[in-house]
């Protein structure tokens, strides 16, 4: 589907203006987009070339009764699909060939282009009989969903999938790291310090939930470390300075978990600064739903490091003044309910 997966082939004409094409690629890849220029126009373009080379192939194996709809797909989606996805062809092979590399892989294997492997340019004949075969087939793999159920588990996996390649980011997890990098933090200028400032605007992932049905307690501490890092690149911690060899560590943490999230649930959180004083930063994260209800709290103490000896630092210059303006500015505003409390403390 064009909303998840991220790539656009683009197919220019020979008249075609080049300013018109990279124009066209700097417009997908702002929106998140894996745009690919095809160096020749051609029927098909690349991707679907592709997939209809296994489909033409996956047609023969059904005509001739060597495997059924559902055999052909597990052979997909438990083997080299899942390569596929997060490597690609040519990257997977080279692999293959070991240390010697794609020369060895292509040398060792090569021979094997004249075997009778395929039947890629003799395609079947669709006969009544052999879409009678594929379509009951296919109705014995899936007939239990509809159409609309099989496009959310897809998409569900899909999203599923490419979030994991996030954490690696690899692929088109590296594309979405990519994104969310381009998305800077605002200039604390741009900012409205007479109130917590929003670290942090999300929906629930689908895989977030555990089997309660709510988002797991991991999470909670999730998406407040992402809050604070959003924090940290606001104050000038971000990764540009962290190279330079300082940083914050987490010292300590206090969660609240005062209400259930559920998948697909819009949440938010807003940070407090309440005191950036010499090399300690203390915060307070509150997660809110999208109407504004509660969802939990976390207070955080952060200490300022210096990465090469692993001790606490003075944080630079500026760090310290935009920490110390954000620390003033809420120190006028209320004590957010919930600051120092210790586990097991009675409510109010």
């Amino acid at each position: 589907p064009v909303y998840l997966l991220p790539l656009v082939e683009v197919v220019p004409g020979k008249a075609t203006d080049p300013a018109i094409v990279q124009k066209t690629i700097r417009i997908l890849k702002n929106l998140g987009m894996k745009p690919l220029q095809v160096r020749k126009e051609i029927d098909a373009h690349i991707a679907d070339r592709l997939l209809e080379a296994v489909w033409r192939e996956s047609l023969w194996l059904v005509n001739d009764g060597i495997a059924t709809t559902e055999e052909i797909d597990d052979a997909i989606r438990y083997g080299f699909g899942l390569r596929w996805a997060q490597m690609g062809l040519f990257e997977t092979y080279r692999i293959a060939g070991g240390e010697a590399g794609m020369t060895h892989f292509l040398a060792q294997f090569g021979p094997a282009l004249a075997w009778p492997w395929t039947r890629l340019m003799d395609v079947p004949e669709l006969t009544d009989a052999l879409v009678g075969r594929i379509a009951t087939q296919s109705d014995a793999q899936s007939g239990r969903y509809s159409i609309r159920e099989l496009e959310q588990i897809r998409d569900n996996n899909l999203v599923t999938i490419m979030r994991g390649l996030k954490s690696r980011n690899w692929g088109a997890g590296a594309l979405l790291n990519a994104h969310d990098a381009a998305l800077a933090a605002p200039n604390t200028e741009e900012i409205d310090l007479s109130k917590p400032i929003r670290t942090q605007t999300r929906a629930v992932p689908l895989n977030w939930t555990d089997y309660n049905g709510h988002m797991n307690e991991t999470r909670y501490l999730q998406v407040f470390s992402e809050a604070t890092d959003r924090f940290m690149e606001i104050i000038g911690c971000d990764a540009a300075y962290i190279a330079t060899g300082g940083s914050y560590f987490t010292a300590e943490t206090h969660i609240r978990h005062l209400n259930e999230a559920s998948a697909g649930m819009r949440i938010y959180v807003e940070t407090c600064c309440l005191s950036g004083e010499g090399r300690k930063m203390h915060i307070f994260n509150t997660l809110y739903r999208n109407d504004g209800e509660r969802l939990a709290t976390g207070e955080h103490l952060l200490i300022h490091v210096d990465l090469a000896t692993r001790r606490s630092s003075p944080p630079s210059p500026a760090i310290a003044r935009k920490l110390s303006m954000i620390a003033t500015h809420h120190a006028r505003l209320p004590r957010p309910e919930g600051v120092g409390r210790y586990v097991g403390q009675p409510r109010p």
